[in-house]
């Protein structure tokens, strides 16, 4: 682990770099909160998620939580926080209790913008409506609910404990709770899913008017069952037809694409999520939570807290894991590889604002991204091209080193 160098001598692209500059202003501010139980893991999931006991340690979580907080506080003092997600596992396990006195104790450490956008991740099969009509009184305003599939078979491949029924009025409870911003979480490319199916589960998906869906295809991940027993997956040309016809689906009804796999109404894109994309700063808290922080001198500094939960609870074991401050270099993939996931990618001042380089860093990597048909040619914006978008990351490794 080294300090950011400033020496002029590094090559980036095969271009020198410039001296890392002081940051003109610090980006916006995100927390993430980790909750790391849920009912039963899945076997294709690779989160830092686990089996919950009967009993979950609410009180010593939400404690170890606020300490691990603590400790970070030094980095941001005098920010505010523009959003919040609570990811996990599965975070509606825990008690409209725990995480209002969870929010309440962030609250008195860090101001909270007054449009702050507040995410629960939660799963069908824990929905309850007083308890969901308690969450949204504690000021959570936006839900994600991880919905994979209608269909009774594909959700039994997925190893998910909720069925169809239980999906749809999963929807229509968070409505009625209060929230009138939330996300289904949908994948695709399931095994033996044909194109009709995916389209079923669509249709069904924007029939309950989510403000936003994630609509993302399932890939084998190492470290997971699906891995070391993997299913049968649908064929390439099919899974190239279901891209096509579902992007041409959430379109026709309004849901526009602006990222990878997040399509959104008008107005509603995730921000927690597009702060990630446009490398804004995030704090992150719980067991095998990451953060990134960035500093006035330039320093941008990433960090990893311990990952079990026992040891995460453990008194006697440091929150931290481990940190890292980007090298000069480094810098260039981290900053590419968020925002050209971007469907119109950003601003290319953004650039020079939060990593403290020059633009000049980018270029040759630009004009081989270019050339090759990868990146938008356009000053104004760092963008990928459609088929840049679907080759991310042969177009990332223009800007390797």
């Amino acid at each position: 682990m080294t300090d950011s160098p400033s020496a002029s001598s590094l090559i980036i692209g095969g271009a020198a770099s410039s001296p890392r500059a002081p940051l003109p202003t610090l980006p916006p501010l995100a927390l993430y909160i980790h909750i790391p139980w849920c009912v039963r893991k899945c076997p294709y999931c690779d989160f830092n998620s686990h089996t919950a006991s009967p009993v979950l340690p609410e009180e010593e979580y939400v404690d170890a939580l606020l300490a691990d907080l603590d400790q970070d506080l030094h980095a941001v003092y005098g920010r505010e926080i523009s959003s919040i997600f609570f990811g996990g596992g599965t975070p509606s396990l825990f008690s409209a209790e725990a995480l209002g006195r969870l929010l309440k104790g962030v609250e008195q450490r860090i101001p909270f913008a007054h449009d702050i956008e507040i995410t629960l991740e939660a799963n069908p099969g824990t929905f309850e409506q007083e308890k969901f009509v308690a969450y949204r009184k504690l000021g959570i305003n936006r839900l994600s609910i991880g919905i994979q599939s209608f269909q009774q078979q594909k959700l039994e491949a997925l190893g998910r404990i909720h069925n169809g029924d239980e999906a749809v009025r999963a929807a229509g409870m968070a409505r009625q709770a209060g929230f009138d911003n939330f996300n289904l979480d949908l994948m695709h490319g399931l095994p033996d899913q044909s194109l009709e199916d995916a389209l079923s589960d669509l249709r069904q998906a924007i029939e309950l008017k989510p403000t936003h869906i994630s609509w993302y295809q399932l890939t084998l991940e190492p470290n997971t069952v699906f891995w070391n027993q993997p299913p049968v997956l649908p064929e390439d040309d099919t899974l190239w037809d279901i891209q096509e016809a579902g992007q041409a689906l959430l379109a026709e009804h309004g849901y526009a694409q602006y990222e990878v796999s997040a399509y959104a109404q008008p107005g509603r894109p995730a921000r927690h999520n597009l702060n990630y994309w446009s490398f804004g700063d995030f704090i992150g808290i719980g067991a095998g939570a990451h953060g990134k922080l960035s500093h006035p001198d330039g320093r941008i500094v990433r960090t990893w807290k311990t990952r079990l939960p026992k040891d995460y609870l453990n008194p006697a074991k440091s929150f931290q894991a481990g940190e890292k401050a980007l090298t000069n270099d480094e810098m260039p993939f981290e900053f590419l590889m968020n925002a050209l996931r971007l469907t119109a990618g950003v601003e290319s001042h953004l650039y020079p604002e939060r990593t403290g380089l020059s633009l000049d860093t980018l270029v040759e990597g630009r004009r081989e991204a270019e050339q090759s048909g990868l990146m938008q040619v356009e000053p104004s914006r760092l963008a990928a091209t459609e088929r840049g978008q679907l080759f991310l990351n042969d177009l990332l490794q223009q800007f390797l080193t």
